[in-house]
């Protein structure tokens, strides 16, 4: 897989199902003609909690550019987090202005301004306090519609209770207020258990919202997993109800699935999630919406190498230290593997690492290898201090390199005095008595007998911590035979430790290999960004990235991109061929290893929210499809008019695209059996050149069989020939999709879609319409202007169809869950459709 090859792959994903991304990326114009809002909701806007945090952070640049100013965060109001993150002012946004001071009105105390992160974005946090009071009235309210009680001395779901009530509060009276001035598309996205009560109001209410549910992790799979349990082969058969009762967390998992049958479009950031929401949630994925980074593109490939080599020298500077007393081993021979996240012992993957590193130690001694690895271990815990002999190390390290700078400094200002007489210096007057004294006393004190610390902090109930007892039990204890050495950080990296002063950022760039081996990980940002950053990685294939990578790369190992099967083998034999991945990567000279990092770093264009973004606006535009059809007509209109209005000068062209650019390391397959081209130039006017749009489907779904696209080719010249149309000159112009030239230079396709709509229905391998979707999918739904945003939903509140639907229909909507497999939540699935892939094989 070449270089040009991940751009057309990355190049592909922009183009996903026939939608340009890129067309629509245009700071928020079209959303501005059409009136279209997105309201991002989430628990983690502007409050650090977990990784969704840095999905939202990361995703708000490339939403602007769709969305401009219509582009609208919601969240909780944390204090500690709101000084340094939000720039608090009032809004310049009308809507939002007026529709906070009328909150404002009735004691919620709403705050407005910016966040402060790259796209600055306009933020609309909440203060749960300010509305306690309420939070008795709307338990009832929320009980009386939706059927589902919140216990009182859960104070996570209070908390998420009346989050909730406020966002669905906003939303009532944004609505309105868009409403007055002209025709209004608004979309609310909600993220995770948390933010569903508001969606779940909201679609109550009947609003005429566009509602999307995002689940990272669903509640029930985090849960059972955690409880080492067999998760995936036992998935088909938990008794739902059961394992969320016993739990206590009935009321929570009963929250998220309403959730997610309540949206009109339910999307989860990878396959595997989606298989575990199929059957905890009883509710199949209508889009799949992977996370993606802001990729920092460097203008050399040296530069990151060069970052790579500072920020191994400060974790060179750190082991010296640590290992004080016990330093025999040469750091120009020493590897450093990582493994950090929540401190989830059996679903992080920590105990498979750990035993693969105690196997990896017995490989490295018995073939007699001079490589020693420094295993890192960063899980945050609870600690009550540093380690004492960690703090010491440091501090021996420090004076002995002090003393030894100040004899250095003494000997050159000897060395110059001599050579300055025109002398040469003799060895006892180079180094003098009182030199070897001091270095005596700093050698005598690094010196110790017990063996370097396994942990660099005295961690709370040591005895029970899962990870020290582990290493303990694969007696990984750092001795001086051991080609393995291992340093568990129970802290958060932090560049003011004043024992490991690195961000987290810095020490994955001087690491060499990160370790993932997760068994529950819904997508694995940690080894997403160790791809990003140019550092090897190995994941599993249970998890989102390890799975999406196995699908669009190919021989993904021969990129740094490891991915251990976990899904299909048994815990041992995982833990053999992560073992044997690790041995096999310290045999790697230095300059293979230079090489792999910069094929690592190529592939983060694949993970680019630029690359990304489109499977979230597909979500976007599926849902506003499902309330108002007619958005297509309108993005049309506007994309026809906005092009009309752009001039096209009459230049020759070519009817063969452009090669695409070749990879550095040489020619691939593909590379090798190119044709030669020609080139036949045409004269092209303003009257008979017009920009044309995405080929139609039928047109994409040409297979790649090489004679049966010289057949088509053929026959494509034939009809063009007889028509006086310029031929196509190359069986290769048929892959590239992207490019059109013109009505004129069309292969043979079929003539009733001259163009194709936005969002058009084209078979995702998913139902058009969720398993919980209701009649009212895929309809407009008349907005209730007679009601009016209120504090308690006790006025004039009457549910909609939509959850009191007959059993007879056959779409089951009610909020009283059951026992059993007869759960009132689940519906049947609809048939999975039948795709033609591009190879001619049939996928059900």
């Amino acid at each position: 897989m070449s270089k040009s090859k991940i751009k057309n792959a990355a190049k592909s994903l922009k183009t996903s199902q026939g939608i340009h991304f890129d067309q629509y990326l245009d700071n928020g114009e079209m959303a501005d003609q059409l009136n279209k809002w997105l309201l991002e909701v989430s628990w983690e806007v502007a409050n650090k909690v977990g990784g969704i945090y840095t999905v939202i952070r990361s995703k708000v640049p490339i939403t602007k550019k769709e969305y401009g100013n219509n582009y609208i965060c919601l969240g909780p109001y944390n204090d500690s987090f709101v000084k340094t993150e939000v720039e608090v002012g009032e809004s310049k946004i009308d809507v939002v202005r007026e529709a906070a001071n009328e909150m404002r009105q009735y004691g919620v105390h709403v705050i407005t301004g910016n966040w402060l992160i790259e796209g600055f974005p306009q933020v609309v946090l909440f203060d749960i306090g300010s509305a306690a009071s309420r939070l008795d009235g709307w338990k009832g309210d929320f009980f009386e519609h939706a059927r589902i009680g919140i216990p009182y001395h859960d104070r996570e779901s209070n908390d998420a209770l009346i989050f909730g009530f406020c966002v669905f509060w906003f939303i009532g009276i944004f609505i309105d207020k868009v409403k007055q001035r002209q025709k209004s598309y608004v979309i609310a996205h909600f993220h995770e258990w948390l933010t569903g009560i508001g969606l779940i109001m909201t679609r109550l209410r009947g609003y005429d919202c566009a509602l999307i549910f995002t689940t990272h992790a669903t509640l029930l799979g985090r849960y059972l997993c955690a409880g080492s349990t067999d998760f995936y082969n036992h998935l088909p058969y938990f008794n739902l109800d059961k394992e969320a009762g016993d739990r206590q967390i009935y009321h929570r998992y009963c929250i998220e699935r309403a959730a997610a049958s309540c949206a009109h479009v339910f999307t989860t950031v990878s396959k595997i999630t989606g298989i575990e929401s199929e059957h905890l949630l009883r509710k199949k994925p209508d889009v799949l919406t992977p996370n993606g980074l802001n990729v920092q593109v460097f203008a050399a490939l040296h530069e990151f190498q060069n970052l790579h080599a500072q920020n191994k020298e400060k974790l060179n500077a750190f082991v010296r230290g640590h290992f004080y007393g016990h330093y025999d081993f040469d750091l120009d021979k020493t590897l450093y593997f990582f493994i950090a996240g929540r401190y989830e012992f059996s679903n992080k993957g920590a105990d498979m690492f750990i035993e693969s590193l105690a196997r990896l130690n017995h490989m490295l001694k018995a073939a007699g290898s001079d490589m020693t690895i420094v295993a890192f271990l960063i899980f945050p815990t609870s600690t009550n201090n540093f380690n004492i002999e960690s703090l010491r190390g440091q501090s021996v390290a420090k004076m002995l390199r002090d003393t030894v700078q100040n004899v250095q400094s003494d000997i050159g200002k000897r060395l110059y005095e001599i050579c300055l007489r025109g002398q040469l210096p003799k060895g006892e007057q180079i180094l003098q008595p009182g030199d070897i004294i001091e270095l005596k006393k700093c050698i005598y004190a690094s010196q110790r007998s017990a063996l370097p610390p396994i942990c660099t902090h005295n961690v709370n109930d040591d005895n029970r911590d899962p990870i020290l007892n582990a290493l303990r039990r694969c007696r990984l204890f750092n001795d001086r035979w051991d080609r393995v050495k291992v340093i568990f950080h129970p802290e958060f990296l932090r560049s003011t430790s004043p024992l490991l002063p690195l961000d987290y950022e810095e020490f994955v760039r001087g690491c060499h290999l990160g370790v993932f081996p997760s068994y529950y990980e819904p997508w694995g940002y940690t080894p997403a960004e160790c791809t990003v950053l140019g550092v090897p990685n190995i994941s599993t294939n249970l998890s989102g990235f390890g799975c999406f990578m196995e699908e669009h790369v190919n021989e993904p190992q021969t990129y740094g991109i490891y991915v251990v099967d976990r899904r299909f083998k048994s815990a041992e034999e995982s833990v053999r061929q992560l073992a044997q991945y690790m041995f096999d990567f310290t045999r790697l000279t230095r300059r293979q290893r230079i090489i792999l990092r910069n094929r690592t770093e190529r592939l983060s264009e694949l993970l680019d929210w630029n690359t990304l973004g489109i499977y979230y606006h597909r979500a976007r535009q599926m849902a506003l499809t499902r309330i108002h059809p007619e958005i297509e007509d309108e993005m049309l209109r506007f994309t026809n008019e906005s092009l009309s209005n752009q001039s096209t000068p009459a230049v020759s062209r070519s009817s063969t695209p452009a090669p695409p650019d070749h990879d550095d390391e040489g020619s691939d397959e593909d590379e090798e059996h190119q044709t030669p081209q020609t080139s036949t130039d045409q004269k092209v006017n303003d009257q008979t050149y017009r920009p044309s749009f995405p080929r139609p489907a039928s047109a994409t779904h040409l297979s790649l069989d090489k004679q049966f696209r010289a057949a088509a080719v053929a026959a494509a010249n034939a009809s063009a020939a007889a028509d006086d149309e310029p031929t196509l000159t190359s069986a290769a112009d048929d892959e590239v999709s992207q490019i059109t030239l013109g009505k004129e230079n069309q292969p043979t396709a079929p003539p009733a879609n001259p163009t194709k709509k936005v969002d058009e229905k084209v078979d995702f391998g998913l139902p058009d319409h969720g398993a919980f979707s209701d009649a009212h999918d895929g309809q407009r739904q008349e907005p209730h202007m007679d009601r009016k945003a209120s504090i308690s939903t006790q006025q004039d509140f009457s549910a909609p169809d939509v959850l009191h639907q007959s059993g007879s229909s056959g779409n089951i909507c009610s909020f009283e869950p059951t026992s059993g497999q007869t759960t009132a939540f689940s519906t049947p699935f609809g048939d999975k459709q039948n795709v033609t892939t591009t190879d001619g094989k049939q996928q059900s």
